[in-house]
């Protein structure tokens, strides 16, 4: 399987979401008509392109960002941030005012499980037409897409998989565009509440028995068992990626991957490491770090399962800290061996 082709020296394009989070801590959620007293807050770009590519380049590979911030008080501070993180911004809505979504976010202090509130990027509108795909990529080694964006995604993942560049989808949900998406994306790590429109049963439709971000061990406490999720794997599968994983929280990450001579499947599984209890203390935000992490690793030359550890053991230790980028700092402030 292509592992990159080497140009670009580690260069990673991210393509998709910026948000602008208001995140409070809190002793519990509020029920309705109910106030509570947050116990602090923090206001600070996120969305899953941004968090991955912030995360990308914390790791290490110098990286790029096409979203859409616009114009006005909530953007400068979406910008600002992302500038400090050393993300490269390529903004397709520079100039446009009431662009950039607001998500609130309530994370309960005892679980570290958050709550989140977003317009997402429906105030975007298309911007198919607004970018140089070919140019932003032509320096690429790596390339993430979070399925957001997608009139300029997909055109962005079309021309990187012309050049050999693999294409990592962050598979959130099924949105308009998906199924065009899929098409050029060659590895896509998939959330345990995907669902793909009218499929099989299993964790892969909505409803009773579909998997949840926290379970930990996703729709198999539904009912439906390691084989509903190898059906969901398949279904994506069939829409071109030859590398398909599906996270399950604390849970082990089930992959199916074509063989190298792509007559046959590979399927395995890679488990993250045990927390010791109450040592989450945020999940906000590490999915974006599994998928930010995975991709780094991509665009330096790693094997897709090498590349998916690495995603996956920086994600257990993302939620050990607070926010998607908290574990960044300690992290960095650790003192190295030897």
């Amino acid at each position: 399987m292509a592992t990159g082709t080497g140009r670009g020296g580690g260069r990673l394009v991210c393509c998709g979401l910026t948000t602008l989070d208001v995140q409070q801590t809190v002793e519990r959620l509020p029920g309705p008509d109910e106030k509570v007293v947050a116990q602090d807050l923090d206001v600070t770009f996120g969305g899953p392109a941004a968090n991955a590519a912030a995360v990308a380049v914390a790791l290490g590979v110098p990286t790029r960002l096409v979203t859409a911030v616009g114009a006005g008080p909530l953007a400068d501070v979406a910008r600002a941030g992302l500038e400090a993180a050393g993300v490269e911004v390529v903004d397709l809505a520079a100039g446009r005012p009431d662009v950039l979504p607001v998500s609130t976010v309530l994370v309960t202090r005892a679980t570290g499980a958050r709550a989140v509130a977003s317009v997402n990027g429906a105030r975007v509108g298309d911007l198919a037409a607004a970018a140089d795909v070919a140019a932003l990529v032509a320096d690429a080694s790596g390339v993430l897409v979070d399925g957001h964006l997608v009139g300029v995604a997909t055109p962005l993942a079309a021309a990187a998989r012309a050049r050999g560049v693999p294409v990592l989808l962050d598979g959130g949900s099924w949105k308009p565009g998906t199924e065009a998406l899929l098409a050029h994306v060659e590895l896509a790590v998939l959330s345990a509440d995907f669902a793909v429109p009218d499929g099989p049963p299993g964790p892969g439709r909505t409803g009773a028995g579909s998997g949840g971000d926290g379970g930990g061990a996703g729709a198999a406490s539904g009912g439906a068992g390691t084989d509903g999720v190898d059906v969901l794997l398949d279904a994506v599968a069939a829409h071109g990626p030859r590398f398909v994983a599906r996270s399950a929280g604390p849970g082990p990450v089930r992959v199916r991957a074509a063989t190298a001579g792509g007559d046959g499947v590979h399927r395995t599984v890679v488990r993250p490491a045990r927390l010791v209890p109450g040592a989450v203390v945020d999940t906000l935000g590490a999915g974006d770090v599994l998928h930010g992490a995975m991709a780094a690793a991509l665009a330096r030359g790693a094997s897709s399962l090498v590349a998916l550890a690495e995603g996956v053991r920086c994600a257990t230790l993302s939620v050990e800290h607070r926010g998607a980028r908290g574990w960044l700092a300690a992290v960095r402030s650790a003192p190295r061996a030897g």
